[in-house]
């Protein structure tokens, strides 16, 4: 998603020790000065080619229920496989798989062969369809996280899904929601609380540096954008909750797919949401006086 890492919704609050720089492109918080919907360059997460480094095709199963291996390297743009990383949100290289309707969200860290460069990890795909493949990485050395991405064909029986707004969501018996707007090219803040049995669930785990890990992809070309929470990076054994907060803001007006994966009893569980941004109709009205009160174009 950081969004931080590549990519967030949206900019966070986030320790020096675990926060990376932008990844190659736009992240949301580059474009608090820029009017609503304009952006300057690609966001992150739309190209296999991005700071030096290109990711290489993917091996892995091609239909479903295939069990086997998913596996590739990073290579520099001569060809070398990248074989040193910085630790960024405790993991050297994360991997995000999603199917372009937004389905079958995957958040998991792979395997580095030094030797080789390669990293892999087991794998089986569960339905069909065509799915990104995401990579955010630090290089060592580096002050600016990467994501590359590239796209997986699934053969078999494809069921796409029509996602609508949902600002819920229930996994293992949690109780999820999400509360605020996304605002094209305006910050707003977002705040999500887990519950269960009506209850307020207050013993939420650190997981990879914070109480919470975003990533929001959007809907058309699923750009990426990651965060983590805002706040302090807990300590080992901290507990919080039920809420967690954001700052977001959208690139552009639009649907977003958001993951959060939270903590509760050392299980990683993932909420699912999807959310609408609007235009930041205040900042389009000040363009409009602004221009009203400028000087009058040529002409006239």
């Amino acid at each position: 998603m950081a969004f931080a890492a590549a990519f967030g919704v949206a900019a966070a609050v986030v320790p020096d020790s675990v926060a990376a720089g932008p990844s190659e492109g736009e992240t949301m918080e580059d474009h608090g000065d820029m009017a609503p919907g304009a952006v300057t360059t690609a966001p992150a997460g739309v190209s296999l080619a991005a700071g030096g480094y290109v990711l290489s095709p993917m091996t892995a199963p091609t239909a479903v229920g295939d069990p086997g291996e998913l596996s590739f390297q990073i290579l520099t743009d001569a060809g070398e496989p990248l074989t040193d990383y910085a630790v960024a949100h405790e993991k050297d290289l994360h991997l995000i798989v999603v199917r372009s309707d937004g389905a079958g969200f995957r958040h998991v860290h792979p395997v580095l062969d030094e030797h080789t460069g390669t990293w892999s990890l087991p794998w089986e795909w569960d339905a069909a369809g065509t799915y990104r493949v995401y990579t955010d990485f630090t290089p060592a050395g580096s002050q600016e996280g990467v994501t590359l991405t590239r796209t997986v064909q699934v053969a078999g029986d494809y069921q796409p899904v029509t996602a609508e707004p949902t600002q819920t969501a229930g996994v293992d018996g949690y109780t999820v929601t999400i509360a605020g707007e996304l605002v094209a090219g305006a910050m707003s803040d977002l705040t999500v609380s887990v519950s269960r049995d009506g209850e307020p669930v207050t013993t939420l785990e650190p997981y990879l540096g914070a109480f919470g890990h975003l990533v929001a992809l959007r809907d058309g070309d699923l750009a990426y954008l990651h965060v983590h929470a805002e706040g302090d990076e807990p300590e080992p054994g901290d507990t919080s909750g039920p809420d967690i907060g954001f700052m977001a803001e959208a690139p552009t007006p639009g649907r977003y797919f958001l993951y959060l994966d939270f903590q509760v009893d050392g299980q990683v569980r993932t909420a699912e949401f999807v959310l609408d941004a609007a235009a930041d109709r205040a900042a389009g009205e000040a363009g409009t006086d602004d221009g009203a009160h400028g000087e009058e174009p040529h002409g006239h």
